[in-house]
């Protein structure tokens, strides 16, 4: 499993965008939540 190394978020109204990604610039995680799923984080 790659590390992560960048996180981007996008923070919207109503869904939040979270995109992880390794050193090289691979893609290791890309996740959609809702503003009530997002709180838990």
């Amino acid at each position: 499993m790659k590390e992560v190394s960048i996180v981007g978020l996008d923070l919207a109204k109503r869904v939040f965008q979270a995109h992880g990604a390794s050193a090289d610039g691979g893609v290791v995680f890309r996740r959609t939540l809702s503003r009530a799923q997002s709180l838990g984080i």
